[in-house]
């Protein structure tokens, strides 16, 4: 096991992630929404169909736009941390951004329509991990958001929504489930990865986060290709071996995030 600056002794073995619990539908006024627990990290992801795409969108356009803002509640941390009141922060525009990246490369946008998603994730509590369960989370939020519109005839293929104008166009389930697979063909995940005295780490809570050596953020789809790849070594350098080896462990432990994603919204 690996040696700890603070004297920190793990208590999970280097591949097992956190206990991850899922509660669709928190709350009932989103168009969808996720409470996802993963250990002690805590967040609500809330999707909002906006009335309209932005301004800066043709007119006439014929595709969507999903757009995500991320916000730490003030008893997310050990101390209050302040509400960003007038406009949001650098390390918070960055995570923002993140966030609807990642998004956006598990949706085609054509598919999806003219129509504009906003993902809210509000971080109940910290413990290290807070983008990446962001990321996780809204990707479950957002498939069901994607289903419950293709539900109510608002979400159509190109060919269908002509009919639209006479009145609501009801899919069958076959073509219901493939419209979905083709506005969403993907799921995306993210988890935190880290080296911690030579030995790697997956899914970083905040102990293992502030002792670790080299911390990394991997974003990946389904179809296992990377969205994003955020590695920084604390103090340190690491080898190729190594950032192999932390590829290596993302990818296992996003393989399992899929996995839950995948029976979540089956149930």
């Amino acid at each position: 096991m690996a040696k700890m600056k603070s004297g920190f002794t793990p208590t999970r073995l280097n591949n097992e992630i956190r206990q991850i619990d899922v509660t669709l539908d928190f709350t009932p006024n989103a168009l969808s929404s996720v409470l996802y627990r993963q250990g002690n990290t805590m967040v609500l992801a809330c999707v909002t169909k906006e009335r309209s795409l932005p301004r800066w969108f043709p007119r006439d356009s014929t595709k969507g736009w999903v757009h995500a803002e991320y916000s730490l509640m003030p008893a997310s941390t050990d101390s209050r941390f302040r509400r960003e009141r007038n406009g949001a922060k650098g390390r918070t525009q960055e995570i923002e951004r993140l966030v609807a990246r990642s998004l956006r490369a598990a949706v085609d946008l054509e598919a999806l329509g003219p129509i504009a998603l906003n993902i809210d994730c509000d971080v109940l509590n910290a413990d290290g991990g807070t983008r990446c369960a962001s990321i996780t989370a809204a990707g479950i939020a957002l498939r069901l958001a994607i289903r419950r519109l293709i539900a109510q005839g608002i979400c159509l293929p190109l060919d269908r929504r002509e009919d639209s104008g006479d009145g609501q166009v009801e899919l069958t389930k076959e073509e219901a489930n493939n419209h979905e697979n083709s506005v969403m063909p993907n799921d995306v995940a993210a988890i935190s990865v880290g080296l911690l005295d030579g030995e790697v780490f997956a899914d970083l809570d905040y102990d293992l986060d502030s002792n670790a050596d080299v911390d990394m953020n991997i974003v990946m789809t389904s179809d296992e290709r990377f969205v994003e790849v955020q590695g920084t070594g604390e103090e340190a350098t690491y080898s190729s071996d190594e950032l192999n080896a932390l590829i290596s462990s993302g990818k296992d432990a996003i393989k399992q995030l899929f996995a839950i994603q995948k029976n979540v919204l089956s149930e």
